[in-house]
């Protein structure tokens, strides 16, 4: 049955809404980065490697495209952000560290002109300038002074979103690529090195069940959404649907644990949300697919707007 328009869309604002609540859930752990390292990613490792073994019937064909250029890259990005993200809401207030994670779309338009020749337009590097001063902004405390937790914090951030756009990218490019052993894979290993790091001593400080809710349900439900959409729509689309993240995760940690950000970080957050916005509605009307079109129908991966 082939997949209408609608199901990208529906799936990348489905897998957005379901990451939404994963750092609220984070901060109330009260574990730091390795720690939570060590119980998010083998969770939700095992989840996709379990499902793939239950799901799959290409298996031979599975390992090899796994073993290929493209099956490595993906688990490359799966290491790097299983890694990056719990560090950076470790360090740093999570409005800082979503704002960071938000800047996807770009880095996607950069790595399909240095990965496979896309054309990168001025307007990228023009909202790259304006989100990296937002970002800038809502990281330092005064004129001259840099809250070092926020920029640490925003570093992770930037390489999570790097990962994802790397991600996105490759699977939109190299559909053949097992998407559950893949991502499964890169999990694992990411995992297992927080374990050792950690030591099995420290696995028990802080709130388990709040780390375990984020690897066993919110992760793989929403990756999995996420990365499934992304062969199904614009790398655009599902980019904007993603800042729900941005906005709503904040909002969900003030909520909970009463962590307000600061009138810098808002106002850095309004500029980088503000300039994805408007780059990613750019480039959603520079596709012009009509609105019934099929997979099928719809033109090779869409490039930089």
């Amino acid at each position: 049955m082939p997949h209408t328009r609608l199901s990208g869309p529906a799936l990348a604002c489905l897998g957005a809404l379901l990451l939404t609540p994963d750092a609220l859930f984070m901060r109330l752990s009260g574990m730091d980065g390795l720690q939570m390292l060590a119980w998010r990613a083998p969770s939700m490792a095992g989840i996709f490697l379990i499902a793939w073994v239950l799901t799959s019937g290409t298996r031979a064909r599975d390992f090899a495209a796994l073993g290929s250029a493209a099956g490595l890259t993906v688990i490359a990005a799966q290491f790097v952000n299983n890694t990056l993200f719990p560090a950076g809401i470790a360090l740093a207030p999570v409005a800082v560290m979503l704002l960071a994670v938000a800047t996807v779309p770009v880095w996607a338009a950069v790595l399909g002109r240095i990965l496979y020749g896309e054309r990168t337009s001025r307007a990228t590097w023009v909202t790259i300038a304006v989100v990296l001063c937002g970002i800038a902004l809502a990281v330092t405390g005064g004129p001259m002074e840099i809250d070092r937790s926020a920029l640490w914090g925003a570093l992770c951030g930037l390489g999570v979103a790097m990962s994802l756009a790397t991600n996105f990218v490759t699977l939109r490019h190299h559909p053949q690529v097992p998407l559950l052993l893949a991502m499964g894979v890169g999990g694992l290993v990411a995992g297992l090195m927080g374990i050792a790091i950690t030591g099995p001593a420290r696995l028990g400080d802080g709130q388990v069940w709040a780390i375990l809710v984020t690897g066993i349900v919110i992760l793989p439900a929403s990756f999995f959404a996420l990365s499934s959409a992304s062969r199904r729509t614009s790398a655009a689309t599902v980019s904007l649907l993603m800042l729900l993240e941005t906005v709503l995760g904040p909002l969900w940690v003030w909520l909970g644990t009463g962590e307000a950000p600061t009138p810098r970080m808002l106002a850095g957050g309004a500029i980088v949300v503000t300039a994805l916005a408007l780059y990613l509605r750019r480039g959603t009307r520079a596709l012009g697919v009509p609105p019934r079109a099929t997979l099928s129908e719809r033109p090779p991966a869409p490039q930089d707007p």
